[in-house]
């Protein structure tokens, strides 16, 4: 009997090993659509339709920001009361591209999340009932003269209050930190599939900006942890989780007809229309804004 029991444990891991190395492999021979935007960025699409990442049709797109002296500024846009698409809000600060930020309230607008931008304090962190922060709360994009970095919540009660960056943006769960894949719980919000956005920063520094469609045949969307093997698959070592669900939207500007590139889920169509109204983005500068 132990012997059996052995067996069929070893059997599980084999398979599940070699369905790791299947979704690994499949993710390493995606045939990516590129579209170069001017010196300051590149996008990245591909619509899986045969089911064959994560057992699952998956359509997903990233942008790859310029290196060096071509890298264009990140920058934050929020409204303190107000919702408002991000195709809105990113056309009203003159992006280039932009994709939606952090967790809100969905009836009375803002944050829930702490917010800082240019040194100006926006939102507070909402604590939950418990009076302890959420898992989204454990996590950070900081931006320092245009360039992000992620950090990771050191256990104190007003850690983002100390932290010195011009702008701070809490969110997650914390996907990867310093080359290595960080746990996740074991929760609904992590482990069933929805439409995703991440923010991910590789070794050279680079940045990347991904959204994941879901809640649709043609996409099912992603768990977090196969998110977070996604951003390892893309050269992350620095990896987090945005808000996601109907709020999941990225736009560039004179992309298509609307902008929108991809599926925005919350009006439950498989169109560029369904973008959720949301409080705060994270986009692109162009040049005459900085």
């Amino acid at each position: 009997m132990k012997k059996i029991t052995l067996f069929l444990l070893l059997l599980a891991a084999g398979n599940l090993v070699q369905a790791q190395d299947t979704d690994s492999l499949r993710f390493s021979n995606i045939a990516w659509q590129k579209q170069q935007f001017g010196k300051e960025f590149t996008l990245y699409t591909a619509h899986l339709q045969d089911s064959s990442l994560f057992n699952s049709n998956q359509n997903l797109m990233y942008i790859e920001l310029a290196k060096g002296k071509k890298s264009p500024a990140l920058a934050l846009a929020f409204d303190r009361k107000e919702r408002i698409k991000t195709s809105d809000m990113a056309t009203a600060n003159r992006a280039l591209a932009a994709v939606n930020g952090t967790f809100f309230d969905m009836k009375n607008g803002g944050s829930v999340c702490y917010l800082k931008v240019d040194g100006q304090l926006i939102n507070e962190n909402q604590i939950n009932a418990s009076g302890k922060r959420t898992f989204y709360q454990k996590s950070a994009v900081v931006i320092n003269k245009g360039k992000a970095g992620i950090k990771q919540w050191d256990g104190s009660a007003n850690w983002e209050a100390g932290l010195p960056d011009e702008n701070i943006i809490t969110t997650g769960p914390l996907l990867r930190l310093d080359d290595k894949s960080v746990a996740l719980d074991s929760i609904s919000f992590n482990l069933n599939r929805h439409p995703r956005t991440a923010l991910g920063i590789r070794a050279d520094g680079s940045t990347l900006l991904l959204v994941v469609d879901g809640r649709s045949a043609q996409s099912k969307g992603m768990s977090l942890f196969e998110l977070s093997k996604v951003m390892r698959w893309l050269g992350c070592v620095d990896a987090v989780n945005m808000d996601g669900g109907g709020s999941s939207t990225m736009w560039i500007a004179g992309y298509g007809e609307n902008g929108v590139v991809n599926y925005p889920s919350d009006n439950k169509q498989w169109d560029h229309e369904g973008q959720r109204k949301v409080a705060n983005i994270i986009f692109i500068q162009s040049k005459a804004k900085q």
